[in-house]
Formats: structure tokens, C-alpha cells, sequence
């Protein structure tokens, strides 16, 4: 029996399912029942009837996805695969920029610790994030731990005022302008579509901007035979799959390590053994699962 196999008869006899970021390897791709960006995966978690959980992704995910199923093991393929972002920002600078506003919302981007989540209002995913904030009351915003994707957000709602945290994913910052300038004269004719957590000269230099699953959906709607994508490079192997008619390229390899160390023979062994599961402190559990109850709520 090989690994695929293998993989599938431990997923039927221990009722367990697969969930899997963009970002992962192809062939972990290939065995997920499920893939998506962020925001997806944790609406399948919450949906799922499944007894076992098995993420292929960084350590927030995993966290996000105990935090929506208490009752359910969650397992990572890799506990050592985790997301820099998701831890930078603190529980002191929240509680300093309280201080100074009586009528702020702590925003979180689902990219955080469980425990940044706790000391926050409401999580946001790249996909929802204009939404969500629009929706809130509050007209002051602290958003948290990503700045790029804060400014984003905020050029959408010039109403409210915000405050940003100094966060980034590397992966992301490393996108240059200067390159995606040089790739835009090399394909003249490709759009440029663009995660939000790049850089704003970035940005500015593109035709759309959005989540992954957006960036998927709009090469798809879009009349261009070919386009630039600015995210990881993860994302290739979807759109190739589902437009293998049009052309992709990107600026560099942008490639996130930690998504990447995620393999078969990870999964089959925490589908074997049980082990990395997913193990949170009842108190900032409940408090994190508040905001990201909110999240849900208000991204209806």
C-alpha cells in the first residue's frame, strides 16, 4: 500500500479530514478534502463532522481550528511549522492603545496566536476584512499584527480612523515593487493580481487586490490570458488547475518555509500516532472564541 494509500484508509477509519492551506505543497494538496485560504478553513472546521482534524498549515490555523471545535482532536502535521506574523504584536501594546481610546475595536487578522485573539473584539481574514471592520460600530481601529494589510483595509473605510501595528509576513514584504515593475514590462499584457499583505508600492502598481481565494476567483472572471501573482507561490498550483488555458507568472518565488513543512509522511504519522495535537487553556479559549464567533457573525 503506498503512502496515498495509506493516508486515505487511516482518514476512513479514524472518521478524520484533511484541511489544507493554498500555501502547502502540491501533492499535500492532492490528498486534502479540503483547500482553501483562511477564512475557508475555518468555516469547513466549524462545519466539519468529523472526529479528527488534520491541518496542513501553520500553527494559528490549527489553534483557529480547536478554537471553533473544542470537542474534536485537532493534529498538525509539523509543530514546528508556524507563521512569524502571528506573533507581532502584544497583549502590552493592545492594552497601551486602550488606554488612549474609549471607543476602540481590538481588530485581529486570523494570521494571530490564540492568545492575541483573546485580548481582541473581532478576527478578520484577508477576505472579509473591509466587511467586518465596516460592520463594527467602533470608529476607532487598532488592527493587529499586520500593518500592510491594516493600511489596505483602511484606504477602504476612510470614515474610521486607525491605528496600526508594525507586523508583516516576510514572505509578502519580500515582494519588491522594483521587480513587479520589471515583470510588468517583461508581460505587458498580464494583470497584476495582488494579496493584500504586500507592500502599498505594491500595491499601487496592480489591477486587483485581494485574498487568495479572490485572487483565484477574479483570473478566473477577468478576460486577460495572463497575470502576475503577487502571494505565494503556492497559488499557482489552483489557478494552473482550474484556468490551464491562461498564463501565470510571478515576481520571484515568493515561498513561505513553514507552509512548506508540511509532507505526506507528516500526516500519515499524526493519522498513526496522534501526536502534535492541538491543546488549549480553557480561559483563553473562551476568549478567543468570542472574536472569532464575532468574525463569523459578522462576515455572513
Amino acid at each position: 500500500m503506498d503512502i496515498i494509500e495509506e493516508i486515505n484508509r487511516l482518514k476512513k477509519e479514524k472518521n478524520a479530514v484533511i484541511l489544507s492551506h493554498y500555501y502547502v505543497d502540491d501533492d499535500v494538496k492532492e490528498v486534502a478534502d479540503y483547500t482553501g485560504d483562511s477564512y475557508y478553513l475555518s468555516k469547513v472546521a466549524k462545519e466539519t463532522d468529523a472526529d479528527i482534524i488534520v491541518l496542513s498549515g501553520v500553527s494559528f490555523m490549527g489553534e483557529s481550528a480547536k478554537l471553533l471545535n473544542p470537542e474534536k482532536t485537532v493534529l498538525m502535521p509539523d509543530s514546528h511549522a508556524d507563521c512569524p506574523m502571528a506573533h507581532m504584536a502584544t497583549v502590552e501594546y493592545i492594552e497601551k492603545v486602550k488606554e488612549k481610546y474609549d471607543d476602540i475595536a481590538i481588530v485581529c487578522y486570523i494570521n494571530s496566536t490564540a492568545l492575541l485573539k483573546s485580548h481582541s473584539d473581532v478576527c478578520v481574514t484577508s477576505a472579509n476584512a473591509v466587511k467586518v471592520v465596516k460592520a463594527l460600530p467602533n470608529k476607532n481601529i487598532l488592527f493587529i499584527p499586520d500593518e500592510n494589510l491594516g493600511r489596505y483595509v483602511a484606504s477602504q473605510i476612510p470614515e474610521k480612523n486607525f491605528i496600526f501595528n508594525p507586523g508583516f509576513c516576510p514572505i509578502h514584504k519580500g515582494i519588491s515593487a522594483a521587480e513587479l515593475a520589471e515583470c510588468k514590462k517583461k508581460f505587458p499584457d498580464a494583470e497584476v493580481l495582488t494579496h493584500p499583505e504586500c507592500t502599498q508600492d505594491v500595491l499601487a502598481l496592480s489591477d486587483f487586490i485581494g485574498s487568495t481565494s479572490g485572487i483565484i476567483k477574479y483570473a478566473g472572471e477577468s478576460k486577460a490570458a495572463s497575470f502576475i501573482i503577487c502571494t505565494e507561490c503556492g497559488v499557482l498550483y489552483e489557478l494552473r488547475e482550474r484556468y490551464p488555458d491562461k498564463t501565470f507568472y510571478t515576481v520571484g518565488l515568493p515561498t513561505c518555509v513553514n507552509m512548506k513543512k508540511v509532507t505526506l509522511e507528516k500526516i500519515l504519522d499524526v493519522l498513526k500516532t496522534g501526536k502534535n495535537e492541538i491543546f488549549l487553556d480553557n480561559d483563553l479559549k473562551d476568549k478567543a472564541l468570542a472574536s472569532l464567533d464575532k468574525m463569523l457573525e459578522l462576515a455572513k
